[in-house]
């Protein structure tokens, strides 16, 4: 039976780092822009971070693997372009909009006090599990049908 290597930023709590921007999104309502912004901080090291690690491993490969530098840059565009929709833009644009929407609502119906300003960071955060499985699962297909098409 063969092992697996375990990935340190997909297999691990690790991997949480990249929604760090979610949870800024969610928390945007009742925070200030800067820790928004710090999230998105977080999010995009993590995915920096994941891109360098991919594109380490690939270029150690051996050439007839996959490996050396086309290797490489081929594994760097793929984490990178596939981690910045999975697990920075889309993701926060989806909760920035279940956050504003949820708000606008809320205020539309004159709903204020606490319940005003916490139910759209709370929406925002129970979205997340959510939304998670289906936007890598579009990711993937869009790369599947595109970049992953052309670099072969």
């Amino acid at each position: 039976m063969a092992m697996t290597e375990k990935d340190l930023y997909r297999d691990t709590p690790v991997r949480y780092l990249g929604y760090a921007n979610e949870i800024g999104e969610a928390f945007r309502p009742v925070i200030k822009k800067i820790f928004v912004h710090a999230s998105y901080a977080v999010a995009i090291s993590y995915v920096l971070a994941d891109t360098a690690d991919k594109s380490r491993k690939q270029y150690n490969k051996p050439e007839i693997l996959g490996g050396g530098l086309r290797g490489a840059a081929i594994a760097s565009g793929d984490t990178l372009i596939w981690q910045m929709f999975a697990s920075v833009i889309i993701p926060g644009f989806t909760i920035n909009r279940i956050c504003w929407v949820s708000k606008k609502v809320l205020a539309a119906n004159k709903v204020k006090g606490p319940l005003g300003k916490w139910a759209p960071t709370f929406l925002g955060l129970l979205a997340i599990p959510f939304i998670i499985h289906p936007i890598d699962h579009g990711v993937d297909f869009v790369m599947d049908e595109s970049y992953r098409k052309f670099v072969k």
